[in-house]
């Protein structure tokens, strides 16, 4: 697929990322598929990877690197509907990769930790949330995040393709990952300033095939 592009040029950036390049394509090519189907993007992380959880849905859910226009069909409705003012919706609306950050919900995940069990506040959302089709993203620098493990063990009896964000190891994670990129990297800092570029990659990968010229 022509989106293999990014994932060429993110090797030439970052060459010990060649290891992980077919694992790499698989997974732009699982929510390529997951969006074809109507479903969505779940993603989750602690720490940083919470924060790289929030980033991802930011570049999926408006402009990343096109400004996703409106179709004349949707415009139109806008139009229709409000005149002047559905001119103006429609002019300032783009085009959506639906995705949620698990992580961004502090009285949920906060109260069914103290509630329930704190391993399992990305579960909950993942049985609440994810439908057979959709994705889950799980990014663990240790692939050992309990928390996002329950969410991986929850996402597979739902029938959601797993995709892992994670270190060399993989750790347990990888067991449960349809799909796991696994950067060579084992200290933290190092694995987290290499998946920003691997899902960065995923991201415009995506938007290409959706929205691209």
């Amino acid at each position: 697929m022509k989106e293999n592009g990014f994932v060429n040029r993110l090797i030439d950036k970052y060459s010990e990322l060649a290891v992980c390049k077919g694992d790499i394509e698989r997974a732009a090519e699982a929510l390529i598929a997951c969006y074809n189907g109507g479903g969505k993007l779940l993603a989750c992380g602690n720490g940083g990877s919470s924060a790289d959880s929030d980033h991802i849905v930011g570049e999926l859910m408006k402009g990343f690197m096109s400004r996703r226009p409106l179709s004349s069909e949707a415009r139109g409705r806008f139009a229709a509907m409000y005149s002047e003012e559905g001119e103006y919706l429609a002019e300032h609306l783009q085009g959506a990769l639906p995705a949620i950050s698990l992580s961004g919900s502090a009285a949920l995940t906060s109260a069914f930790g103290n509630d329930v069990a704190p391993d399992m506040i990305y579960a909950q959302q993942v049985f609440g949330y994810g439908r057979r089709g959709d994705v889950l993203l799980g990014i663990s620098t240790s692939g050992n995040s309990l928390n996002v493990i329950r969410a991986m063990q929850t996402a597979k009896v739902q029938g959601l393709v797993t995709i892992g964000l994670t270190g060399r190891s993989g750790g347990r994670m990888a067991e449960m990952c349809d799909i796991a990129i696994k950067v060579p990297w084992d200290s933290t800092p190092d694995v987290q300033e290499r998946h920003l570029p691997v899902y960065h990659t995923l991201c415009m990968a995506v938007e290409q095939h959706f929205f691209g010229q």
